[in-house]
């Protein structure tokens, strides 16, 4: 049950007429507010034909358990629709409907505004009614990019337009952003197709067919999506001071405007009325800039779309916008029929300092640091805040707000570089200066061109969709930036998939800025938000103005390429750092080498190799290459320069492209010439990769080079055994090996007698070895070896066939020297051939046991090896006729 406990005629309060007093009571609507410290608030509106008014009082209550409203204030409205408010202790905020049937919010202050003026809150206004197609565009991929361009049409609307567009064939109303973008192309141009197939028609009239039939289904969205974000109803949290638009199926939520974006954006009437104290203290500033402020209104509103276009193109082709803001002066002056040169003239000559006051405006828009933001802290301090803005909708609302700021600055600075060529060319008589002045003009141009380029780069990657990654892509990058050392970095968390559409910058502040701003605005020493509860004002302006610096591209901070490169977002990379280069001078060689690392992706190996070359020069200086070259732990620590070489090296070595290793690994030679533990590792670099493209010549040559002995003996070690197993003989015989000959012999020496005498020749390989330098004698040693070694190991027809081969090659050899020298050693029978590499004999205990230090040789002359010769002839004849008998013609 409800009782009455008190009834007030809220008549007392408004002026009113006899018709009012009498009119029904429709359209008045009560909310209540309540504060700790002053108790229960209602804000009351009542509603009269063409008017409207709004009382706040508060509740008092007396010891008898009476009540009476205190008249707090009294507000009134414009001729609006109200469509809903709410209140708090201080302010109340209206949504109204507007004669044009436009969404109107305002709100008020009604505790402090005396005169009774509402602020008004910049909507986000509709799409354009119509998109303009140039004709050296293709109008289905204008209209498609405006159409599915990131916050500009929702999924729900195009869905609805495509349902009725396609004329109640059955559509999925579950699609991802890129199925219905397919959907919307096919649906267009199956429409389209099916008109055109008649007749035969010109250029000219397919493409305003096109024309004709993408703005058709425009018209369709632009309708629905004007119904979808009518808002409904207004919502305040009076806990954190939130507040949203209600629309049918989303949610717009309001964020506070910083300065110089509410001044640009005040209507004439409002900006005319702003308090100058309430912008700057020193009054005759605020009132300068408040001057220069409607002189950039003026300029934006009368530049036209193709006047815009301009600068768009510039910024897009990388040309300088100084340039273009010269060529829409021109174009402004030319066109000037209303007389708005001669207006903005005549508001400059009320600013006292117009250099000054831009010089306030370049500064509240610049978010230059001196010094690279600190990296985050784990956020296990404080576990409730590991999730503060981790949600979908808050990662879209501040990156949106960025993208809006981002938005509306890029237009201040572009109305600024026209207003100051505009300046440039009247000379500014109304200041003295000369010379000096022309300077200062010319430096504010030069501040103001970066700062355009810095805003219109943020809007881009505000507005990128970030591309979905195949989880085998990721895991491939990984392998890859595990060698460069950088995987396990905060800004390279694998790229989760989201099932609506995000932007690069929406992925970069959820995986890796987001725990950076909570880190310094809550755990950090004196950090500003430590102990302040969550405001939703407070907190959101704060984020969104640490957000900014991370994304600012001539801060020493490189996270958001670093973060497009863990997350394998390289066409957006790519793209990114071209926009940049021409005219950001910070972070240059780590833009060198990202960009590098985007082509080694594309494929295009030799630019790849030129950027990571470029980057070079900047090692030592950047943050990012300095973490590139951080040497592992008991790792030598070499050059800079040449330790990020080597990581480049590897890098390359991984992705495999050992020509591009080649050609590193020989540049890198150069900045190693007093290291000669670095040059060995690159020759053996080099070596390792000439070998492995079959540049045998080269291999040979890197092995030569080589400064260090242990690693040249096992280059040769590896040539001798690769070029053995191809099969390329020749280039190893031929080889001149100087200082190297003994050092070959003992290798391909020790491979003779340790594999197997049948599958493979190296007796035969070191015969032609010798022969080839006419050292016929040790020629001959070996094939009296090889025949000997035949003789007791293989015991077949085969075998014995091998083995009257090699005494006869070996009788050749011998007859080919002088007869006095016709001669060789044989170890006597029962010793061990020493091999290099070996293992030592042991004991049944295990011990070692002593080796020998003398052993018996044995000469061998011209006619023992004739005898030997003769002997295995005839044990071969006897075998031919007996095969049973191999195993004992086989003995030795």
């Amino acid at each position: 049950d409800q009782m009455c406990l008190m009834v007030a005629d809220l008549l007392e309060f408004m002026p009113v007429s006899r018709d009012l007093r009498l009119a029904a009571g429709t359209g008045h609507r009560l909310r209540l507010a309540f504060s700790q410290s002053l108790g229960l608030y209602l804000g009351i509106y009542m509603h009269a034909p063409k008017r409207g008014q709004f009382c706040v009082f508060q509740l008092v209550s007396t010891e008898s358990n009476r009540y009476s409203l205190d008249h707090i204030s009294s507000l009134f409205s414009s001729q609006e629709t109200l469509i809903d408010f709410a209140l708090t202790s201080t302010e109340i905020w209206a949504l109204w409907h507007n004669e044009e049937n436009q969404t109107v919010v305002k709100y008020i202050n009604f505790e402090q505004n005396v005169a009774g003026q509402w602020n008004q809150v910049f909507v986000q206004p509709l799409p354009e009614e119509e998109v303009t197609v140039r004709h050296d565009q293709d109008p289905r991929e204008t209209y498609l990019e405006y159409l599915f361009m990131p916050g500009r049409f929702t999924n729900a609307a195009i869905q609805k337009a495509l349902q009725i567009f396609s004329q109640g064939a059955e559509t999925h109303m579950d699609l991802t952003w890129d199925e219905l973008r397919k959907e919307v192309t096919l649906a267009v141009e199956s429409e389209f197709q099916g008109s055109v197939t008649e007749y035969e028609c010109s250029p000219e009239e397919f493409w305003q067919l096109q024309v004709e039939f993408w703005s058709k289904f425009y018209a369709c969205c632009l309708q629905y999506q004007e119904a979808l974000l009518r808002p409904l109803a207004l919502h305040l949290n009076p806990y954190t001071g939130m507040v949203c638009l209600l629309k049918k199926g989303s949610l717009s939520f309001l964020v506070p405007c910083s300065l110089v974006d509410h001044l640009y954006l005040l209507s004439n009437e409002h900006l005319l009325t702003e308090d100058d104290a309430a912008i700057f203290d020193d009054l005759e500033m605020s009132r300068d800039v408040v001057c220069l402020v409607q002189c950039l209104r003026l300029i934006g509103e009368s530049i036209s779309m193709e006047m815009a276009f301009i600068m768009e193109m510039a910024c897009s082709r990388l040309q300088p916008p100084e340039k273009a803001a010269e060529q829409i002066l021109e174009d402004l002056v030319a066109n000037d029929t209303e007389n708005v040169m001669e207006e903005i003239h005549s508001k400059l000559q009320e600013i006292r300092n117009p250099i000054h006051a831009m010089g306030v405006l370049i500064r509240e828009m610049d978010y230059e640091t001196d010094a690279d933001m600190e990296r985050a802290h784990h956020l296990n301090m404080r576990l409730n805040l590991t999730q503060l803005y981790g949600s979908s909708t808050a990662v879209s609302v501040v990156c949106w707000g960025v993208c809006k700021i981002a938005t509306i600055r890029f237009l201040i600075c572009r109305d600024l570089l026209i207003l100051q060529q505009l300046l440039l060319r009247l000379g500014d008589p109304m200041v003295s200066g000369g010379g000096q002045l022309f300077q200062s003009q010319q430096d504010l141009l030069h501040r103001t061109s970066p700062l355009l380029l810095s805003y219109y780069l943020i809007r881009w990657a505000s507005q990128r969709l970030a591309s979905d990654v195949p989880v085998d892509t990721l895991e491939s990058n990984l392998q890859h930036l595990s060698v460069l050392e950088l995987a396990d970095t905060a800004a390279l968390t694998p790229y989760k998939l989201v099932s609506g559409p995000q932007t690069i910058v929406e992925l970069f502040f959820q995986e890796v800025a987001r725990k950076h701003i909570v880190s310094r605005l809550f755990l950090q020493p004196n950090a500003s938000l430590a102990e302040t509860t969550l405001n939703w004002p407070h907190l959101i302006t704060a984020i969104v103005a640490e957000f900014l610096p991370l994304l600012w591209p001539s801060n020493p901070g490189f996270l958001f390429p670093e973060c497009l490169m863990g997350s394998c977002q390289y066409t957006q990379l790519q793209e990114y750092i071209r926009l940049l280069q021409p005219w950001c001078h910070v972070n240059m060689g780590s833009c060198s080498f990202m960009m590098g690392r985007c082509y080694l992706v594309m494929g295009e190996g030799h630019k790849a190799l030129d950027s990571f070359c470029q980057a070079a020069s900047e090692v030592g200086r950047e943050e990012f290459l300095d973490r590139l070259i951080q040497p592992e732990e008991g790792e030598v620590v070499s050059s800079p320069r040449l330790q990020y070489y080597n990581k480049v090296l590897r890098l390359l070595d991984m992705v495999g492209l050992p020509e591009l290793v080649i050609q590193l690994a020989t540049l890198a030679i150069m900045e190693s010439a007093d290291d000669w533990r670095s040059q060995a590792t690159l020759r053996t670099c080099i070596f390792k990769h000439h070998l492995d493209l079959g540049h045998n010549s080269e291999a040979y040559v890197a092995l030569t080079q080589n400064p260090d002995p242990s690693r040249q003996l096992d280059c040769l070690r590896q040539l001798v055994v690769v070029l053995c197993e191809r099969s390329q003989l020749q280039d190893l015989v031929e080889f001149p090996y100087i200082n190297l000959y003994n050092e070959v012999v003992g290798i391909i020496e020790s491979h003779a007698r340790a594999v197997d005498l049948m599958t493979h020749n190296y007796y035969e390989l070191l015969y032609a070895f010798h022969i080839y330098r006419n050292n016929y004698r040790k020629a001959g040693t070996v094939m009296f070896e090889y025949g000997m070694r035949l003789g007791r190991e293989v015991r077949t027809l085969r075998g014995l066939q091998k083995q009257g081969n090699c005494f006869l090659a070996a009788i050749n050899c011998l007859r080919l020297i002088q007869p006095e020298y016709a001669w060789i050693v044989q170890p006597a029978p029962g010793a061990v051939y020493e091999r290099p590499g070996a293992s030592p004999k042991r004991s049944h205990d295990g011990e070692c046991m002593a080796v020998p230090t003398t052993r018996q040789i044995e000469i061998l002359e011209l006619e023992d090896l004739e005898r030997e010769c003769v002997l295995a002839r005839i044990r071969l004849t006897l075998v031919q006729h007996d095969l049973s008998t191999a195993a004992v013609a086989g003995k030795s």
